[in-house]
């Protein structure tokens, strides 16, 4: 090339320096950025914030007193209790930290039809926690992922059915066959 097209199909003929500015793409990632904000709700404030920060700490002290009751065993030898009681003080750690951090309001969300998804996801997650124990994993995982990917993430039924087999598959073939953990199974 000569220079004067500058790399352009067109020949570089764009009337100045301002139209080269006009032809330049915007930065995709800033533009679907962008797009996001438009779609958001609206910001949930600095009460809402504490609160949740709250109730996810209460959460973490409930969780880490339950942890106690099941024992907790040495590092050799893990009681029960031992990793839920780890996981419960890091969320009442990372609660309080937003307690404090979290009271200039930041990108939470206030509540919206859409936040009852969460609720949903608790619901049927407890819903595989009570039938674990009397039905095994396959049947109550397999259900789960079912509702979790179509009904939660909007996947086609071909799509959720083809991953919630997988999902279930995986799980069985590291928990059961590899590890041989005594997971309830029935297969």
């Amino acid at each position: 090339m000569d220079g004067s097209s500058n790399g352009r199909p067109d020949g570089g003929a764009d009337g100045g320096a301002d139209g080269a500015a006009a032809v330049a793409p915007a930065d995709p990632a800033q533009a679907l950025a962008e797009e996001w904000a438009e779609d958001a709700p609206p910001p949930a404030g600095p009460v809402a914030n504490l609160a949740a920060s709250l109730v996810t700490a209460g959460v973490g002290v409930l969780g880490a007193v339950t942890a106690l009751g099941l024992g907790l065993g040495t590092l050799t030898q893990p009681g029960a209790g031992l990793w839920p009681l780890a996981i419960s003080v890091a969320v009442v750690v990372l609660s309080l930290a937003q307690v404090v951090i979290g009271r200039r309001g930041g990108d939470g969300e206030r509540f919206s039809r859409y936040s009852w998804l969460s609720l949903v996801g608790l619901v049927t997650l407890l819903g595989l926690v009570a039938l674990l124990p009397v039905i095994g994993f396959e049947i109550p995982a397999l259900v789960l992922s079912l509702v979790w990917m179509k009904f939660l993430g909007g996947e086609s039924w071909r799509s959720a059915v083809l991953y919630s087999v997988l999902v279930v598959g995986v799980l069985y073939g590291v928990f059961v066959g590899a590890l041989g953990t005594n997971v309830p199974h029935l297969f």
